[in-house]
């Protein structure tokens, strides 16, 4: 057969530069699928693998470009296909196209039906889809907390919001971007005035759904800040492997802090529920207990065990903000404060803005359970200090840190650092394994560092601190930038003072002040301002 065919003139011009380029990009994936990676140094084939999946990112960038185009052309009406949906799933064969196409609402340049051109709507989330810096998974994550963001917000705050999201998808996993991102939301109406707390109030429930056919149910409920305190810290003391467990008739019941260690160390290795049958029977366990024993009245607020809870100083003074739970959930000021008559205060003081506490005030000895408390009141505190770990308070361990007790290690606050039980097992001095230390001077005085041991004869591997982003500095920084952007460089009266609040305070208070001076203090205020005056 001939290798060539009979044209038309019109065939012969130049083929289009987008035409020659995908030729190419397959010629060259063609030949990295096959290139041999064996004369590739260790971290020449990290930062080949590190390029293809920024190419991956790319990519999807300009296949979503085209995308576009073809809307815009009525392609998938032309091709037979009743929806863009339709025409992505089985004639470009994208995989999830609903998806697909919210990134491209959101990222793309799209065209009007009068053939105007839009700008990306959230244009840096778009600028590091572009280059790279994240992936599909990451957009999608930033993405499900933009549009989250209360209408009543202004605009010059969703903009700096974008800008925030982006930063975080470019260093942060998806779990991670979805984790920060509910505490922007946070942040941004710390208070419920801009998503009315009616609203959220009229959303909570909690439905068990019709019996299956092996009698089995699925639960499904939509729960407040409060609900999900209580709940996540029952799961920490209940549902423990070895806990609770209906198929052994030795596990130990009730709370992981009444069990025979020896006990439910034995029934933990017999343990081979997943979590969530152990969160599943950890409440069965509970609600059998209410009912045995007649608590349904007499329990403190339904549930038998008692919430921590952090909170700054200025922001219960405020009556603004947000709270963190040891089982790392938010809690509104306002509802910390509703629920003032049931807490027992406490005061801790920290050097400067380091991790380093100066004084815990108690009425009390300090003991190891103040020593918890004091490690979790800690602005690093909330979670486990290895890096990249986001096991909460309520799971980690007071490690070693600065020297192990074997080898004369003091269990002094100052050298202890939280460490979830998987790292702090991982802390040696084999290859694999941590090395850890305290920080004694600087910004980071009083954290701990992670650094992994590499074999012998290798360079050292970097320390790294389990760092989590201070989100509403950032968010200041990023709408202090967007408002010189859209109003010029501050000059008008009052403004000075507003950018003060927003690069100082740790929320954003957009409550108008209360009329009239203030006459007396409130209770949680009075309170506070004797445990200082009596420390």
């Amino acid at each position: 057969m001939s290798d060539t065919t009979h044209v038309d003139d019109n065939s012969t011009a130049p083929r289009p530069r987008a035409v020659e380029l995908v030729a190419e990009l397959h010629a060259i994936l063609d030949e990295l699928q096959t290139a041999d990676l064996s004369p590739c140094t260790d971290d020449e084939l990290i930062d080949v693998a590190s390029a293809t999946e920024r190419a991956i990112a790319r990519t999807t960038f300009a296949g979503d470009r085209q995308v576009a185009e073809a809307e815009a052309r009525d392609l998938p009406r032309k091709t037979g296909y009743r929806t863009l949906t339709q025409f992505m799933n089985h004639r470009l064969r994208i995989t999830n196209p609903v998806r697909r196409r919210k990134h491209l609402n959101a990222t793309a340049t799209l065209t009007c039906l009068n053939g105007d051109r839009l700008e990306p709507e959230h244009p840096t989330l778009a600028e590091a889809f572009a280059a790279g810096t994240v992936g599909t998974a990451h957009v999608q994550a930033a993405l499900d907390v933009l549009d989250r963001i209360p209408n009543a917000v202004d605009h010059d705050i969703k903009v700096a919001a974008e800008r925030q999201m982006a930063e975080i998808a470019a260093d942060h996993t998806p779990a991670d971007i979805s984790q920060l991102g509910a505490r922007l939301l946070a942040h941004l109406d710390p208070d419920g005035t801009l998503a009315d707390d009616t609203e959220r109030k009229r959303r909570r429930n909690l439905w068990v759904n019709r019996q299956r056919a092996d009698g089995t149910a699925k639960m499904t409920a939509n729960l407040t800040p409060e609900l999900a305190a209580r709940v996540t810290m029952l799961l920490a003391v209940w549902a423990k492997p070895g806990m609770n467990n209906p198929n052994d008739p030795d596990s130990p019941t009730g709370s992981v802090e009444d069990a025979d260690p020896e006990q439910l160390t034995a029934a933990a290795d017999r343990d081979d529920r997943t979590p969530a049958q152990i969160n599943h029977d950890a409440l069965n366990a509970l609600l059998k207990a209410v009912l045995d024993d007649g608590l349904l009245g007499k329990s403190h607020r339904g549930l038998p065990v008692q919430l921590i809870i952090k909170a700054d100083l200025d922001d219960l003074i405020r009556e603004v903000g947000l709270a963190t739970t040891a089982t790392g959930t938010l809690l509104p000021i306002p509802d910390l404060i509703a629920m003032a008559g049931d807490v027992q205060p406490w005061l801790a003081i920290f050097k400067d803005h380091t991790a380093v506490p100066l004084h815990f005030g108690r009425g009390k000895r300090l003991a190891t359970r103040e020593q918890r408390l004091v490690s979790f009141a800690r602005p690093d505190g909330e979670v486990c200090s290895a890096p990249g770990c986001d096991q909460p308070a309520t799971h980690v361990e007071l490690h070693h840190a600065h020297k192990d007790w074997a080898k004369g290690g003091l269990t002094d606050i100052d050298d202890l650092a939280p460490a979830c039980p998987r790292h702090n097992r991982m802390v040696g001095p084999k290859p694999g394994q941590y090395t850890t230390r305290i920080v004694r001077s600087g910004t980071d005085e009083g954290r701990c560092v992670w650094r992994l041991n590499a074999e012998p004869g290798a360079p050292p591997n970097p320390e790294h601190l389990n760092r989590r982003p201070d989100i509403p500095r950032r968010f200041a920084h990023h709408l202090n930038t967007v408002r010189d952007e859209i109003h010029g460089p501050t000059s008008r009266p009052g403004d000075q003072a507003r950018r003060s609040w927003l690069t100082i305070s740790h929320v954003i208070d957009v409550r108008p002040p209360r009329p009239g001076p203030t006459t007396c203090p409130s209770p949680v205020e009075a309170h506070l301002m004797e445990l200082l005056a009596t420390r």
